[in-house]
């Protein structure tokens, strides 16, 4: 009966490490009722004897009926038998949960599917951990399941799993693993004697407490290993394997990125009547800049929509600088800037921060972590609302010749350049003429923003229409009025027909000069395409017309301001170093030396350096741990020295102060602190065992004291000492009254001298570094800690004559006289 009752909580304990990955607790109450239902099914075809296969085929309909009534009792025959219209419905909710899980990132909603799946679930492994363990006899075999079972919260979070989860876990599987060896022992027949300890009488069974023991200190051994030594090691972050985790999440529900129509969310902005501050910054250099939120790089023929997001661990923006902006090349010129954000309070739900692009590092109170591919920087924890923040970024000031000679295809990111089929074919034949005469990738990107917002006679309209397939068109070649979306989507196609790679951010213009702050609001809200130069990296381009006629705080860069088309690529000037005069590239900006190579630009922030500890020192660290562990030992025998020392310079009490040992507490005297005599016994016992110079049990005071004088060839004083010492202890253990005057701290001291000058030097330091005294105690609160275990199952339901039928009540059984001798023990 105990075996079934130790699967069932073997798989419990298991399931607690499914914690991290769901909001709320319904999954846990609904997982415990699958594994109860299982448990009780096994306890009950146990207790009537029936067959092995008995409970692996009645459990799974038990716990269709225990999932019938917890979801679907409404259809159910009377609310727990399972009908032809409540199967559909659960059939239907595993579907959904199914479909919820690859919707939701961890911390999951508790929605009825994914709590049913997760019970269901719950309820299979229980099941199979019964088969192994109680049917078939093959415990550890039924560490398998529990392991599928510990390894799906491993593989879905980044994040670790706590260690108390872990340990209660590893404890279930032990605690498996105990019982089944204490149930196979007891099946061996009965045991005559066992040497101190029970005596077994008729019908009971073997002692299984020093097998117990040792299984448990194996169990206890390997767990506390398997925490301590990964702390030694370099951390791996698993990577998702299943639907949870970092990626696009619909709708509500914890731990979720939700992206919201980017597209429908911008109109709706830029269409309010109400133009409330959205967020307020302040630059090192005083310049606007553009406030990215999304970047859009899947075109569906309609609109523009992201792709996953991916934000591991090492990708906090607490972990240090933000990952490499993508294709950005150690050749260009980086302009270093710190701009401090700060985020209104009044806006709506936000997870992911307003930041110019390329940010190189972030500094963010919160959970947000950066996705590589595009650099921008999201939360599935924490909101924007209300948050202040720092940001430095690298912006890349390209020169005209390394624009013109990048190659524009990113490697394996083919995705950004591709369109779907159907399009209208006038729009590719519009985007090769609109660039003819252009002579490089850079050039025609340029021709294209300068036909939007100039010689293509396109005006700028928030009320302009138009959806599904036949919107772009008729923006292009019809209306050639509407607002920035309609702009920044038709560069973008329009870019990827030139096999530029392109895709859509949205986000908010560098909004208006306020005092020393500059301030956006709400219809600041833009987008705007971002092409892609290898070496170079994503640029910003406007093709969204700017000043009255247009959105009034759009403002083109500088790099994309028209050049005129040569035979060639134009000259410009090299990256390096100023040489002091009139340094600049054809768009006529002073070129500046890499910061890559030296951080020296007046109104740039240097970054810090990367955080992160190297290995050499995580090992360091670790083993200065392992070293102060070794030494709580040698602490404890020091403490208890020096608490003997005082004991030991106090004054001896006169006779018939205090009275003998077995007439007192434990030894103390009636201030409650130990006499001189007993503290001056345990030293001298203490540092025998230290030194290699066990006592025999069967010796007396006298007996060792004689032994040890004549054995080691003590001097006069420390055997003088020694005499001391014992005859306290016998006068302190037989006598009616101590010695007038016991041993000092001197005769402590001096024995312990003399007896160390008869060992060797390797023994002396093993004796201050892992006292042996010290270690026996430790292993002793060991096995006390140990033996609780038996206690619990050492209680029982007993039925019969008794002191009350059915009443629990400890399992006592004879207990045999020990040997009794008069060695140290007190008596």
């Amino acid at each position: 009966m105990k075996l079934p009752v130790a699967a069932g909580l073997s798989t419990a304990a298991v399931a607690i490490t499914l914690y991290p990955l769901f909001d709320g607790g319904a999954w846990f109450w609904a997982s415990m009722g699958a594994i109860l239902v299982v448990t009780v099914v096994g306890v009950v075809a146990g207790r009537l004897g029936a067959r092995p296969w008995v409970t692996p085929v009645a459990a799974p309909f038990a716990l269709l009926v225990y999932l019938t009534a917890v979801f679907t009792h409404d259809l159910a025959w009377l609310g727990v038998v399972p009908t032809k219209d409540s199967l559909p419905l659960l059939a239907e909710l595993v579907s959904t949960g199914f479909d919820d899980i690859q919707r939701y990132a961890a911390p999951v909603p508790a929605n009825p599917g994914i709590t049913l799946l997760t019970a269901g679930g719950v309820g299979l492994i229980a099941l199979l951990v019964d088969l192994f363990a109680v049917r078939l006899r093959r415990a550890a075999l039924a560490g398998l399941p529990l392991l599928a079972l510990f390894t799906v919260p491993a593989a879905v979070i980044t994040d670790p799993i706590g260690w108390p989860a872990f340990v209660i876990g590893a404890f279930g599987y032990v605690g498996l693993l105990v019982a089944d060896g204490r149930e196979r022992l007891s099946h061996w027949g009965r045991a005559v004697v066992v040497r101190r300890s029970r005596t077994l009488t008729g019908g009971g069974s073997p002692d299984t407490g020093r097998l117990a023991l040792s299984g448990k200190r194996i169990g206890v051994t390997a767990i506390a290993l398997s925490i301590l030594l990964p702390a030694l090691l370099p951390a791996l972050s698993p990577d998702p394997l299943f639907g949870f985790g970092v990626g696009n999440g619909l709708g509500s529900g914890g731990g979720t990125i939700a992206i919201p129509d980017a597209i429908a969310k911008l109109s709706g902005q830029l269409s309010q009547q109400n133009n409330d501050t959205v967020l307020t910054y302040t630059s090192s250099d005083d310049q606007p800049r553009y406030m990215r939120i999304y970047a859009l790089d899947l075109f569906d023929g309609t609109k523009f929509t992201p792709s996953g997001l991916r934000g591991r661990p090492e990708d906090r923006v607490s972990e240090g600088p933000l990952p490499p902006a993508p294709g950005l090349g150690p050749a260009v010129t980086v302009k270093r800037a710190e701009t401090r954000i700060s985020i209104s309070e009044d806006i709506g739900r936000l997870t992911f921060l307003p930041l110019p692009y390329p940010a190189v590092q972030v500094e963010a109170d919160g959970d947000w972590r950066a996705d590589e591919s595009t650099l921008t920087v999201f939360s599935t924890k924490d909101e924007a609302a209300g948050l202040a923040y720092r940001v430095v970024t690298g912006e890349p000031e390209p020169t005209t010749t390394q624009l013109d000679t990048a190659l524009p295809q990113p490697e394996g990111e083919a995705r950004y350049v591709s369109l779907p089929s159907g399009l209208d074919p006038r729009i590719a034949a519009l985007a090769k003429r609109v660039t003819s005469g252009a002579t490089t990738q850079y050039q025609r990107a340029v021709k294209l923003q300068n036909w939007f917002t100039h010689t293509g006679k396109f005006t700028y309209n928030i009320r302009a229409s138009g959806s599904g397939r036949q919107a772009l068109s008729h923006f292009l070649f019809d209306e050639r009025s509407g607002y920035c979306e309609q702009f920044a989507s038709a560069m973008a196609v329009m870019a990827r027909m030139l096999n530029i790679p392109a895709r859509v951010a949205i986000g908010y213009t560098g909004g208006t000069k306020i005092g020393d702050k500059w301030t956006v609001r709400v219809h600041d809200a833009h987008a705007w395409p971002e092409l892609y130069f290898a070496g170079v990296g994503w640029l910003r381009f406007e093709p969204t017309p700017a000043g009255a006629a247009g959105q009034g705080t759009a403002e083109a860069p500088q790099y994309t301001l028209p050049v005129t088309p040569s035979a060639g690529p134009s000259a410009g000037p090299s990256s390096g170093p100023a040489t002091g005069t009139d340094d600049s590239d054809t768009l006529g900006r002073p070129s500046r030396p890499n910061p890559r190579q030296i951080d020296r630009d007046l109104g740039a922030v240097p970054l810090a350096p990367a955080p992160g500890m190297p290995v050499i020192a995580k090992v360091g660290v670790g083993a200065a741990v392992v070293l102060l562990l070794a030494l709580i030992p040698a602490a404890a025998r020091l403490l208890s020295r020096s608490r003997r020392g005082r004991v030991l310079g106090r004054t001896a009490p006169p006779a018939g102060a205090v009275p003998a040992r077995a007439a007192t507490a434990g030894g103390d005297d009636r201030a409650g602190r130990r006499p001189p005599a007993d503290a001056a016994w345990l030293e001298l016992c203490d540092t025998l065992t230290d030194l290699g110079m066990p006592r025999r049990r069967d010796e007396s005071p006298r007996a060792l004291g004689r032994r040890i004088t004549e054995r080691y060839e003590l001097d006069a004083e420390s055997a003088a000492s020694l005499a001391r010492i014992v005859s306290a202890e016998e006068r302190l253990r037989y006598a009616r009254t101590p010695a007038a005057a016991g041993p000092g701290r001197a005769d402590v001291r001096r024995v312990r001298r003399a007896l160390a000058g008869n060992v060797s030097r390797w023994r002396r330091l093993g004796a201050v570094v892992a006292p042996m005294s010290t270690l026996l105690r430790i292993r002793a609160v060991g096995e006390r800690a140990l033996d609780l275990f038996d206690l619990l199952e050492g209680v029982r339901l007993r039925s019969g004559p008794g002191p009350a039928a059915g009443s629990v009540q400890a399992d006592r059984s004879y207990e045999a006289p020990r040997e009794t001798t008069l060695t140290g023990s007190r008596r």
